[in-house]
């Protein structure tokens, strides 16, 4: 059958087959049924906006399929990647909870499948469902230690090199997709463009793709296609410590 964008569409919670995998999605049958009342599901083409900077708080999207990249932008118009949620992770979390406008941007990275519930119905939920609230905190923590990650990427790496040899190592370290293990090498699908790996680190695009020739010559990583090898993890480790 065909689907919209190509996605492998989930219908309904309740036959997910891989909710027990997904930190939030990972409930009780019962909570399970609560959350797939309140939900409405779409899907949204690559580059579609769920939400911008300094909109009001409508309720949160928990991701399906695909991912999003959460950005913050200056006036002058310089943007910053704070964070890429993948699926199963809930986007637009804290300013849910608080009441406070949304305090990024959230732009599909690809064709993106995500469930939508309104902030008071997710509110009431919470309310109801424990061991819900208790996935919501467990998240919460998880955002919190990416703020301390984002914050060592711009403040405590003096150079592009260390902060892109960082943010190779966490990316294999298996908040990446699909990192495997093969004879001593770590390998990862790597799916952000240059651009975008530059609005993570806080870089230009031209200096990260002069960092990664350099570590290519120096035989730290290599890359194939959309794949990259961590051939020399010991020396990304020394260049991150710096």
């Amino acid at each position: 059958m065909k689907t919209p964008y190509g996605l492998q569409v989930i219908e309904s919670c309740l036959v997910c087959p891989v909710h027990k995998d997904r930190l939030f999605c990972d409930l009780s049958r019962t909570a399970i049924e609560g959350l797939d009342e309140i939900s409405s599901s779409a899907t949204y083409p690559k580059g579609a906006v769920l939400f911008v900077e300094g909109q009001e708080a409508r309720g949160v999207f928990i991701l399906c399929n695909g991912r999003v990249k959460l950005s913050a932008s200056s006036a002058a118009g310089k943007s910053l990647i704070l964070r890429i949620p993948e699926p199963g992770e809930i986007v637009g979390l804290p300013s849910t909870l608080s009441g406070k406008a949304y305090e990024v941007t959230a732009e599909a990275l690809e064709p993106t499948q995500a469930n939508f519930i309104p902030r008071d119905s997710f509110l009431a939920f919470l309310q109801t469902h424990g061991e819900a609230a208790l996935k919501v905190a467990e998240i919460l923590c998880e955002i919190y230690l990416a703020t301390y990650r984002e914050i060592r990427y711009l403040g405590l790496s003096g150079s592009a090199s260390e902060k892109m040899a960082q943010f190779i190592l966490d990316l294999t370290e298996g908040r990446g997709r699909a990192t495997e293990h093969d004879k001593g090498q770590q390998r990862t699908t790597l799916t952000l463009t240059h651009e975008e790996i530059a609005e993570r680190i806080g870089a230009s695009r031209e200096t990260v793709t002069r960092v990664l020739a350099t570590f290519r010559r120096k035989k730290l990583v290599e890359t194939r296609g959309s794949s990259l090898v961590v051939t020399n993890r010991a020396g990304l480790e020394k260049l991150s410590q710096a």
